[in-house]
């Protein structure tokens, strides 16, 4: 008793038994791995040495076993432990054709797949696929079907193949619609030039109420899976503009020839962009699309725009001397004998030749007013200013065009450009009454100065003129813009404008009975040959204004409205 209370005894004994398990336990681990990898002629050998090494081992006294196991014992390594583990783990299962009999399929990867119950859809794990396992789950969560033939499992098992193809079918084709959706939106949003935003702050919205009414809320779900954030709208726009240049380049690239029209200009934010639209041969037919847009970070000199529409064909080896013709607008940059674009481009397109844009000469040649005319219609833009320019004087003038009850309500643009002239000079002339009320508010001179100029019968006169003359021409000039427009619809247009000049040049001469004729000719023609034109006549050749409640009284005796 004293022999095991003295001090590291029952120490000693206790490290003595841990060391000796843990030698035999690593002793046995190594006979079993020497046993597992050497031939069988050396099985007898490793296993003596092991067993008589561990009988000595127990002779001597317990401090000495100890001691020479601590000596000779060499203890594993964890790595060499969790290498084992791994290798123990890492095993993998397949899948046999009799697991069905338990029912049970594969799923996920082909080789090493898990196991999914047909009956509960249940997912076990690669490593429960052991036939075992397979049973406990039957037997414990379908007894009611552990005697069923094979035959069962096999129409379960072509179900669930059935749905699970049918809900993929249509999920991707849900999918797919609704991405095609989103592109058609952004299609249509690029080509109305609207803001990206407008898909899912006001159209998505639109579109979900108006289903959800007509079709029901599961139509209205599906329309709602659209994908039209800002984000989504402008990546789509981005595919869809790639899209249609690469097909462009490609008829660019089959096509023999094309012609270039190119044009600079600065947007709202002050950059400079470079337009360039091409024209080529496709399919018997002429097309028409825009072949670059591109900012002008530095100059807009014509080297500069050269060297930008250059680098554009050289980077989609596109080849110049297909290019014929290049129409401009005629500036300086454009058409420089030097350093102008086009110069530069006939110098690599050697059967290139050059025009000028009848649209901008048909602006040059309306540009040249009389100097009589020039001074009303600058007295015109003065008018306009005055009142648009100044925020108070522009909403005084509204309220009073609301309390004259006119047609309009404030007059157009201040900055007046050729091509909306008429429209301007068409509104001061309409809002000429309401302009003379206003006037005599202000005390301003400018105002007065103002107000004996539409008091003027002579000025009003020449304005009306203008008036006139400019809408006329307006129309024109928006003809002769828009897609497919060739020289020949242009000149047709043009020469026609002169002869109505013509024409109404000389019906300004002539006599009132000769007005009358032309009239009668105009309304009595072969389309309407058996018309009595004398009524008619009579309505466009008088200046008596009706009085329609008088023919009312007179003419009619009942009165029926529209069924």
């Amino acid at each position: 008793m004293d022999k095991w209370l003295k001090p590291g005894i029952a120490k000693g004994k206790r490290g003595a038994s841990f060391v000796d398990s843990n030698v035999n336990t690593y002793q046995s681990n190594q006979a079993f791995d020497q046993v597992s990898s050497s031939p069988e002629g050396e099985t007898i050998e490793k296993k003596t040495e092991i067993t008589s090494g561990a009988s000595c081992s127990g002779i001597g006294t317990e401090d000495t076993f100890v001691e020479q196991n601590q000596q000779n014992t060499v203890i594993p390594s964890t790595t060499d432990h969790t290498e084992r583990q791994a290798g123990i783990s890492s095993k993998k299962r397949k899948y046999d054709e009799s697991y069905l009999s338990y029912g049970f399929i594969p799923i996920g990867n082909a080789e090493n797949p898990d196991g999914k119950c047909v009956v509960c859809s249940k997912i076990l794990l690669n490593s429960s696929l052991a036939p075992a396992k397979l049973k406990r789950h039957l037997d414990t969560n379908h007894p009611h079907l552990k005697n069923k033939n094979i035959s069962f499992f096999e129409r379960q098992r072509d179900v669930h193949q059935a749905g699970v193809t049918a809900l993929q079918k249509y999920a991707k084709t849900d999918n797919e619609n609704a991405t095609k959706a989103s592109f058609m939106l952004s299609y249509k949003i690029a080509r109305a030039g609207k803001p990206h935003t407008i898909a899912e702050d006001f159209l998505k919205p639109c579109m979900t109420e108006v289903v959800a009414c007509l079709l029901g809320e599961d139509s209205a779900k599906k329309v709602a899976t659209v994908q039209c954030s800002n984000n989504i709208v402008s990546d789509r726009i981005h595919k869809i503009s790639d899209h249609i240049e690469d097909e462009l380049i490609d008829r660019l690239k089959e096509s023999n020839a094309f012609a270039m029209q190119l044009d600079e200009s600065t947007d709202v934010a002050g950059l400079a962009i470079l337009l360039v639209f091409v024209r080529y041969p496709y399919r018997e037919s002429i097309e028409e699309d825009l072949f670059l847009c591109a900012p002008l970070e530095a100059n807009t000199t014509g080297e500069e725009i050269f060297k930008v529409i250059d680098e554009y064909m050289k980077k989609n080896k596109i080849d110049w001397n297909k290019c014929i013709d290049v129409c401009s607008d005629g500036a300086a940059a454009m058409i420089g004998k030097v350093k102008g674009t086009v110069s530069r481009i006939k110098t690599v397109a050697q059967n290139c030749t050059s025009s000028h844009c009848i649209l901008h000469r048909h602006a040059l040649a309306v540009k040249r007013v009389p100097s009589d005319l020039k001074q009303v219609l600058d007295q015109a833009v003065q008018i306009v200013n005055f009142v648009k320019t100044r925020p108070l004087q522009s909403r005084l003038f509204k309220k009073t065009c609301e309390d004259m009850k006119s047609q309009h309500q404030s007059l157009l643009h201040t900055e007046v450009r050729w091509l909306s002239r008429g429209r301007v000079l068409n509104r001061l002339y309409e809002l000429r009454d309401e302009l003379k009320v206003f006037l005599q508010t202000l005390p301003s001179p400018a105002s007065a100065s103002y107000l004996e100029l539409l008091r003027d019968e002579r000025w009003l006169m020449r304005l009306a003129y203008l008036a006139d003359i400019f809408d006329k021409l307006n129309t024109v000039s928006s003809s002769l813009q828009g897609r497919m427009i060739t020289i020949f619809t242009v000149s047709d247009k043009v020469s026609s404008l002169k002869e109505k000049i013509a024409l109404w040049i000389e019906c300004l001469g002539q006599k009132r009975c000769e007005a009358g004729f032309s009239a009668y000719a105009y309304t009595k023609n072969k389309f309407r040959s058996r018309l009595n034109a004398a009524p008619d006549l009579r309505i466009q050749l008088s200046d008596i204004k009706p009085d329609f409640d008088v023919i009312l009284r007179k003419t009619m005796k009942r009165f029926h409205s529209s069924h």
